[in-house]
């Protein structure tokens, strides 16, 4: 089935993908490590990328006018944001099936 878009979002997913391919290039990446990861990685990652997702939303049309690179920042600050949130959400399922198959197990052992 072919969808028929209306807002041109091949060519815009597209320009969001070079841009994101753009940054793993600059001055972000130290190392090959980003900054981003050390943040998501010490569990400050929520806060950090819907942080900038505002940031970058009240600063559109103030710095230097309405600056289309400020729609791509939330665009990608809003796709690490959505990595932090299954992150966390994996980590959290995979603590519950490990607590409750831990409370099985003490379960099974009360019952010897």
């Amino acid at each position: 089935m072919s969808i028929d878009y209306k807002y041109n979002e091949p060519k815009l997913l597209k320009e969001i993908a070079e841009y994101i391919d753009e940054t793993y290039t600059q001055h972000y990446s130290l190392n090959r490590f980003q900054a981003t990861e050390f943040i998501i990685d010490s569990g400050m990652g929520e806060g950090f990328t819907l942080g900038n997702v505002m940031k970058y939303s009240q600063r559109y049309g103030k710095k230097a006018g309405k600056n289309r690179k400020d729609i791509l920042k939330i665009i990608h600050y809003g796709i690490l944001a959505l990595h932090n949130h299954d992150m966390l959400e994996s980590n959290f399922k995979e603590y519950e099936h490990a607590r409750a198959k831990k409370i099985q197990e003490n379960s099974n052992y009360d019952e010897s």
